[in-house]
């Protein structure tokens, strides 16, 4: 059990974060809200767009107050602006506004103001006080005017009632929508007649922005209507809202023929379309007269605040601050055409197991394939998390949190990322140790190697050559070896492969070579002998190609055997050349019979160059990027002043081996040239 633990540890600990990551969303904090919010603005943000719309809002904006001077004005200016409103036959008006006071220009008011006797004003209590004015309009009008909840009484406060008779189907809705124990609203004498009470309360969020709001309130233990559903209910000519519940809570609220679905608590996300300047018109234009007869025909009107110093601006979804009202007018547009969201309690619950399955995908997947592949069904499941979202808003308008999820994913991934570097670091370590090892194995192996390369520097005057590994052990070998004062043994090879076991195969056939040419075989036998021997080794899959020859400085003829090697370059005094190619398979494959199965050739140096080089020469890089090839080879000697061996040699070895951080292969090479075969006398 112990070792299963230790097994699979990754993923236990993986398990208990995730677990808490979806207790975190469960709880759902305020930082936690603060991410699902990102998601459910950016879709509006997106799909937001302008369209035409049954509300219009009298705005009382700067042009007005420089009209009517300082807020509030006198009741008698709201009562002009409604007789201009009902000339159009509105569906119903709505004020976004309060009228808290008495209005400062009434009779009462001038009377207390001034400290007038009786006999002043016995003429003045007989006028009609702007409030009566006002209220008499508001009676002769489908006006709404706005109520908000507040935890402290207000001085006005009388025991005011909502105009909506609410029926309730399923349970008692006072259970389940926001309460505030007091309300602030407008005057008694104003609220009396009116057609509508609408809620203009807003839920408070952390970052101000309006989301939502009840669609249904509580206000002292008496239920009503939000702004909009209120004036859905006027301009639909209804007397009743009904509530419809269930086990849960409020299920669907309606104002026929409107039903809105909403949240258990009655509340619904607003769907907010771009602002539009032409759903706006000035409170004094509207005063003037200074709009078309049916501009207010069959529409819902607002009448609300833009103005600066009045302080009713809100932050919304799509990133800007539009007046108050247009919430409100929001609002209605949602109930009329039914583009209100929703945030359903089930898309909660698929959101939670979504969650769920795509991380554990996203986890397992991190630590069982490839890092690259990894990062791409990471972003792949982000993806997927984007395109369920935006789909089902588009499609459904319904708010699914992608935020959150994309969260969890990306912790997720990190977590998976972080165990796999914690494995993979200790894997490395370990071939880290393993690789130091065999690097010494490898250094140990090079400095053998080399002890088997025979030291010829005093033949170079006639025969020269050179090794420069491209690893740290060759595949590559030459060997001299002098059988007589005339004659001399020579090769060069090329074995399959890199590395140890190259070094190694090289080594086996060195040994064979230097062997049999010590017991002065001829030619042919001695490369019979090499072959066969390397047969029997059985390094599986490994063969060399070698050339092979005797050479007779004296008389300047030479025998010489190419078994499967690179063409031989040979060239006169007049560096007119010639390849001699390969005749004979590589050696170490097949098993030879007899000694006839080897066949030499033989030719006389005298005069001529003799040159013999691995594929690591003509296939090696050159500055440019090119291979040198045997062309290149050509070149070299063509410009050259001074044709010796060991200049031919070290020509080659300084073109290819040029500073390049790593070969393309071994380059090894080998020259004769038998004009002047002086030995060097070592010095002492």
């Amino acid at each position: 059990m112990k070792a299963f633990f230790q097994k699979y540890t990754n993923y236990f600990t993986f398990l208990i974060l995730l677990v808490f990551l979806i207790l975190i969303k469960i709880i759902n904090p305020a930082f936690v809200k603060s991410i699902s919010y990102l998601s459910f603005d950016l879709y509006q943000k997106v799909f937001a767009e302008k369209k035409d719309s049954d509300v219009v809002i009298i705005d009382i904006d700067e042009n007005s107050l420089g009209k009517f001077g300082q807020f509030p004005w006198n009741r008698k200016v709201f009562a002009d602006i409604l007789d201009k409103i009902n000339e159009s036959n509105p569906k119903a008006i709505g004020f976004d506004i309060f009228f808290t006071e008495k209005d400062k220009q009434s009779p009462d008011e001038i009377i207390k103001s001034y400290g007038l006797v009786p006999s002043d004003i016995a003429e003045l209590q007989n006028l009609q006080s702007p409030d009566e004015i006002f209220s008499d309009k508001l009676k002769q009008s489908k006006s709404i005017i706005a109520v908000l909840g507040s935890n402290v009484p207000s001085h006005s406060n009388y025991d005011r009632k909502a105009k909506a008779r609410f029926l309730s189907k399923g349970g008692d809705p006072k259970k389940f929508t926001y309460s505030y124990p007091y309300s602030i609203g407008s005057l008694e004498v104003l609220e009396k007649d009116v057609k509508g009470l609408g809620s203009i309360s807003f839920l408070d969020q952390l970052d101000g922005i309006i989301r939502s709001l009840p669609l249904v309130v509580q206000f002292d233990k008496k239920i009503y209507p939000t702004m909009g559903l209120e004036m859905v209910r006027v301009g639909s000519k209804q007397k009743n809202i009904y509530v419809e519940l269930n086990e849960v809570g409020i299920q669907r609220i309606s104002a026929r023929p409107y039903k809105i679905n909403s949240d258990p608590n009655g509340i619904i996300w607003i769907k907010y379309k771009k602002s539009d300047k032409n759903q706006y018109i000035s409170a004094g234009d509207v005063y003037d007269g200074k709009f078309q007869t049916d501009f207010f025909t069959d529409k819902y009107v607002l009448i609300g605040a833009s103005a600066q110093g009045l302080f009713d601006l809100v932050k919304t979804p799509l990133g800007i601050t539009i007046p108050g009202v247009e919430v409100h007018a929001n609002v209605i547009e949602n109930i009329l055409d039914q583009s209100y969201l929703i945030r359903n309690p089930n898309t909660y619950i698929f959101e939670l197991l979504f969650s769920i399955i795509v991380a554990l995908i996203t986890f397992i997947l991190s630590q069982r394939v490839k890092p690259k592949l990894s990062l791409s069904i990471f972003f792949g499941n982000i993806l997927a998390i984007i395109v369920i979202g935006f789909y089902i808003y588009k499609f459904r308008s319904e708010l699914v949190d992608m935020s959150y999820p994309i969260f969890i994913v990306t912790v997720t991934f990190l977590t998976g990322l972080y165990f796999r570097f914690i494995e993979e670091n200790k894997i490395a370590l370990d071939n880290l140790q393993k690789e130091a090892k065999l690097l010494k194995e490898r250094e140990l192996a090079a400095g053998v190697q080399k002890s088997l390369f025979p030291d010829i520097s005093k033949f170079e005057n006639f025969i020269f050559a050179k090794n420069v590994p491209a690893r740290d052990v060759s595949g590559d070998y030459f060997d001299v070896v002098r059988a007589t004062p005339e004659e001399y043994f020579f090769t060069l090879a090329d074995v399959s492969g890199k590395g140890v076991k190259a070094g190694m195969y090289m080594a086996k056939a060195s040994s064979i070579f230097r062997t049999l040419t010590n017991l002065k075989f001829p030619l042919e036998k001695v490369v019979f002998g090499v072959n066969n021997e390397l047969v029997e080794a059985k390094f599986k899959g490994m063969f060399v190609t070698a050339v092979f020859g005797k050479l007779n400085i004296k008389t300047g003829e030479l025998v010489f055997i190419n078994a499967g090697h690179e063409s031989i370059l040979t060239f006169d005094q007049n560096k007119n050349y010639e390849y001699i190619k390969s005749e004979m398979p590589p050696i170490g494959i097949v098993k030879y019979f007899t000694e006839s199965m080897v066949k030499s050739n033989t030719m006389n140096l005298k005069d001529k160059t003799f040159v013999v080089y691995t594929d690591g020469v003509t296939e090696g890089y050159l500055k440019n990027g090119e291979e040198l090839g045997a062309e290149g080879v050509q070149k070299i000697v063509d410009g050259m002043s001074e044709v010796t061996p060991k200049n031919i040699v070290e020509s080659i070895e300084k073109e290819l081996n040029w500073g390049a951080e790593k070969l393309r292969d071994d380059i090894t090479c080998m020259a004769i040239n038998i004009s002047n075969t002086e030995l060097i006398k070592k010095k002492k």
